[in-house]
């Protein structure tokens, strides 16, 4: 479970104070995926970060009692300089789990060819973001975290694939899915919420989330 207990979290914008949450409190629970419709530059990824603990709240807590993910996307524990391969293997010594299973995911996940034994810093930015997804994908957690959905690849192969090893891990594990696109959601979400005001409004279904949203457009 991932809990927001009373949390406020702003930020000076250099004229103003851009408010995320106000005093908001809500949960997800494990077995019950979430989709999170907000606007670009709402605080969808202060959210997830919050969710995560890569960010604090300025007030109030968050509370974890699940085995959380690293968002898609955040590079943190990633070195640039090393090759996919090390920082698989790396990544994987420090979930204590077999190295040899993490990096053979990996590679046949991320489909990079040759560039898997090269160093990160010499990737695209599509690549980065297939090899994160890929690496959290090959990490077992009860709640996945999602910025945006998929990655922004045009391999139709690598999105059919990550797309059903998703899936599969649904079975046994929720996710949280951010996104200002409620098409993002549908797959994946039972759940959904609008963020708004400050406040995060959870509703049974995404239809329900969807007529809030569209008004509020």
């Amino acid at each position: 479970m991932i809990a927001f207990e009373n949390v406020s979290k702003s930020f000076w914008t250099g004229k103003s104070r851009k408010v995320i949450l106000d005093r908001a409190s809500f949960s997800v629970e494990v077995g019950n995926s979430l989709g999170i419709l907000a606007k670009n530059g709402t605080g969808k990824t202060t959210i997830i970060n919050m969710m995560a603990g890569l960010e604090k709240p300025d007030e109030g807590r968050v509370i974890r009692t699940s085995r959380i993910s690293f968002p898609l996307g955040f590079m943190g524990g990633i070195v640039g300089r090393h090759s996919a391969k090390e920082n698989a293997r790396y990544i994987a010594r420090l979930y204590a789990l077999d190295p040899d299973y993490i990096e053979s995911f990996c590679r046949w996940l991320s489909n990079i060819g040759e560039y898997f034994d090269m160093p990160l810093g010499t990737y695209s930015a599509g690549m980065r973001a297939r090899f994160s997804f890929t690496l959290m994908l090959a990490l077992e957690f009860d709640i996945y975290l999602i910025d945006e959905g998929m990655p922004n690849s045009t391999d139709v192969e690598f999105n059919r694939k990550a797309g059903e090893v998703l899936r599969q891990r649904l079975k046994n594990a929720t996710v949280v899915m951010v996104s200002h696109q409620a098409s993002t959601l549908e797959k994946f979400c039972r759940s959904a919420a609008v963020l708004r005001n400050g406040q995060l409004y959870k509703f049974e279904t995404l239809e329900e989330a969807k007529r809030l949203y569209d008004y509020e457009a």
